[in-house]
Parts: structure tokens; sequence; C-alpha cells
């Protein structure tokens, strides 16, 4: 049986689950009690952060968007500063990869932190040989 890494890398499409209570959810917030009981690590890069933000804002307003920081600000996750390593990173996954930049930003986070990504983004198959996927449903 495989070991369960420690450390995950919450993308926008987790993060959104999450918030629009979609399926995979109830995986995001098992997760969340992991990292509150410290059997798990839980991080997300500032570009996906983002992304969660752009996405409500235009969905849902403004309002909405300030109301889903404060619940970000509550969540058991560390929001990483999207520095040069991550920028490397995230520009090395880009350059081979057909997927987005956030989607890139996650991938590389992940291998910095030696995380798996929490995702059901159908483009980090083409990954899966690189990092480890955690998986939600769609």
């Amino acid at each position: 049986m495989a070991v369960e890494p420690k450390n995950y890398v919450l993308d926008s499409f987790a993060a959104l689950a999450y918030l629009q209570d979609e399926s995979g959810a109830e995986t995001v917030e098992k997760l969340f009690a992991r990292a509150k009981a410290e059997t798990a690590v839980l991080w997300m890069s500032v570009v996906n952060f983002a992304e969660v933000l752009y996405i409500v804002e235009r969905e849902k307003g403004w309002v909405e968007t300030h109301r889903v920081i404060a619940m970000i600000d509550e969540w058991p996750i560390k929001i990483v500063e999207a520095g040069r390593a991550q920028a490397f990173a995230a520009a090395h996954f880009k350059a081979r990869h057909a997927f987005s930049l956030g989607d890139a930003f996650a991938a590389g986070l992940a291998v910095m932190k030696k995380a798996a990504v929490v995702t059901g983004d159908p483009e980090f198959r083409a990954l899966t040989p690189e990092i480890a996927i955690e998986w939600i449903s769609r």
C-alpha cells in the first residue's frame, strides 16, 4: 500500500468545488480536517488564489468575492507568494504541457513542497508521471 503524501496543493478547481459545495467538496473537507489535526499540510499558490477570486467575482460579484476571501483566510492552508523559484518551476511545466498558467503554478508548487495536487481538472492527467495527484470527483 502506498504511503499517502503529507503535503497537498489545492488548485482552483478544488477550492471552487469546496466553496460551491460541488462534487469533490467532501475530499477537500477531509483534507481540511487532516490539516487541523496536523496530519497534513495544505498549500495554495497565490496564482491559484487569484484564479478563485476572479471566477467568483465574474460569476457572483464583488461582494461575494470579499466573503470568499474571508472564508479562505479561515481555511487551514498556507498561501504561497509566487517567487522566482515557483515561477521557474511553473515555467518548466508550462513549456512542456498545454494547460493554464495557474495549473502550471500548482504543479510547480507541488514539486517544491513534495506534495500531491488536489484537483479534478483533467488537464493534470498529462502530469501523472511527474507529480502525484489526489483526484476529486467532477
